[in-house]
């Protein structure tokens, strides 16, 4: 975690990025409040002083990376102008984020999500479905802007592509970390999208 924090928020910071840390350092195993506290060198009552719930923590890790995600998708949405660049760099943005933040990726997969609250499961499913909507809606921008039509249904074409790289996120978890999300993707990436849209041929 990269953000900058200000003085009122640097203790919240301080647990966030511990709880993180913990995330990565131990793949597999449940973080609890008492060992956040002692990594973080505080009294769990002091946790709770910030946040009122182990939920809340994880809530909290969950707005970094929606901010974070969106904020990016949102500049190479300006940046970029065709369309299989765009979806390009959007998935790349997504498994370049994973691989740079491995312990919060396991709130992504769900893996850390274990026995908490349904309502963080679907907010982490929320944040996908809006990837894979706006995926959805470059292709769509595609036809008009550019005479690209995919060989697929639109949403299945956006779901081919948001599964790619979800299913390496997966493997990148399920690896302990030891298969990065970038792995072979620069080599995939063009067979990927090679069948994936046609030039719309006029009437």
């Amino acid at each position: 975690m990269s953000k900058q924090p200000t003085a009122k928020s640097s203790r919240r910071q301080q647990i966030l990025e511990s709880l993180a840390h913990m995330l990565e350092a131990s793949p597999g195993a449940r973080i609890t409040t008492a060992a956040l506290a002692r990594e973080v060198g505080v009294s769990e009552a002091a946790l709770y002083r910030h946040f009122p719930s182990k939920s809340k923590m994880f809530e909290g890790l969950i707005e970094f990376i929606e901010d974070t995600i969106f904020t990016r998708i949102s500049l190479i949405l300006s940046e970029e102008p065709a369309a299989l660049r765009r979806c390009e760099k959007i998935l790349l943005l997504l498994l370049t984020f994973t691989e740079r933040n491995p312990g919060i990726t396991r709130l992504l997969t769900g893996d850390a999500l274990t026995g908490e609250t349904e309502r963080l499961r679907l907010r982490v499913a929320q944040l996908f479905e809006r990837v894979e909507t706006q995926l959805k809606q470059v292709l769509r921008e595609a036809e008009l802007r550019e005479g690209l039509r995919p060989n697929l249904p639109l949403s299945a074409a956006a779901n081919l592509l948001m599964a790619c790289a979800d299913g390496r996120i997966t493997q990148f978890v399920r690896s302990q970390f030891r298969r990065p999300p970038t792995e072979h993707w620069a080599e995939q990436w063009p067979v990927l999208v090679s069948g994936l849209m046609r030039e719309q041929v006029p009437a």
